[in-house]
Parts: C-alpha cells; structure tokens; sequence
C-alpha cells in the first residue's frame, strides 16, 4: 500500500515515469549485498563454478556459497546459463544491427511483426525503443545476400513496416560484456 502512496505521488511529477522506474529498481538493488554482488560477477565470468569454487572466491563455505547462488536463482537474478558460441565458426559473418520503423502500431500488425521476429533464428534479440526507430533488432547472417533478403524478403513486405536502416558491424572490439553488480 505505501508502494502505491508513494507511486501516485512519483507519476504525478514530470519525470515521474523515470522516478518510478528508480524507486523500484533502488528496491530491488538493496536485497543484494556484497557478496551477492561478487558471486553474480564471478558467475558472470565462468558459469561453471562449483560451490567448492565460490566459497574460495567469497571466503564462505561451499554449503553457504552453494545456498546464495541457490537463492539468487530462486529470486530471478540468475535467469539461467549459456555458453558463448563462437559466430565466424558457426558460418555466421555478418552481425548487423537493424532499425525498424512501424508505419502503424495496430495490435494486430504489431502481434504478426513481433511473431516474424521472435521465429527468425538470424534475429538473435530485439528491442523497442524510443525516438525515431521502433524496433532495434540484432542479426548474425552467413553473408552479405543472407542479410539483403532477410531485410528484402522478410522485414520490408510487412504490412506494418515503414522503414529499415540497417549498420553492418566492422568488428566489435568490446564483446558482450557481464552486467555491473
């Protein structure tokens, strides 16, 4: 109930949408401590570290570090665990990043767009975003021509896009990098 007081209050101001956003996310940050913050990170590094592993890197126990790593999971700071897969040896060597401008956001078209998005492996994530491109898509193909008609072929023929402007990655210097703890 004081969530809500304070929520009526916070939206009621101008940057009230970005206050809230913080007010929640603030929440969240403090059922971490520091050693929550070191075990994320090192699970950052190297998803395959064992409780043994941990309670060296934390100074606890194997059961204790074992336990925290259980509970963050449990709580959904760890969504799960991948491995990074190499693209050029996959045959992928074209990474490209696609703006997607809507020419009308019906939910119906928006559902049909979103559905193309989420079954076209090529299309590795996606984001809708503020300013003048809706959509933000992130895209490994084999070439040059995979690229030209997944944006040709696929994206452009939709009903309910406008506009596609597409940058082709030279080389990425930083790769994806864990999230800050």
């Amino acid at each position: 109930m004081e969530k809500l007081r304070i929520m009526d209050t916070v939206v009621g101001s101008v940057c009230g949408a970005s206050a809230l956003l913080l007010y929640f996310m603030q929440d969240i940050r403090t059922k971490l401590d520091e050693t929550d913050s070191r075990l994320l990170a090192a699970l950052q590094q190297n998803a395959h570290l064992t409780s043994q592993e941990l309670g060296e890197l934390l100074r606890l126990s194997p059961s204790q570090a074992g336990r925290r790593r259980q509970r963050l999971e449990t709580e959904g700071f760890i969504e799960g665990y991948a491995a990074r897969l190499c693209a050029r040896k996959l045959g992928l060597a074209v990474q490209a990043f696609v703006q997607v401008q809507m020419a009308t956001h019906a939910p119906e078209q928006v559902k049909t767009f979103s559905r193309i998005v989420e079954l076209r492996p090529e299309i590795i994530s996606a984001w809708t975003l503020t300013g003048e491109a809706d959509y933000l898509l992130r895209v490994y193909c084999e070439d040059l021509a995979a690229l030209n008609t997944l944006i040709h072929d696929v994206l452009l023929p939709h009903a309910a896009v406008a506009r596609v402007h597409s940058q082709i990655v030279m080389d990425q210097f930083k790769p994806d990098a864990p999230l800050p703890t």
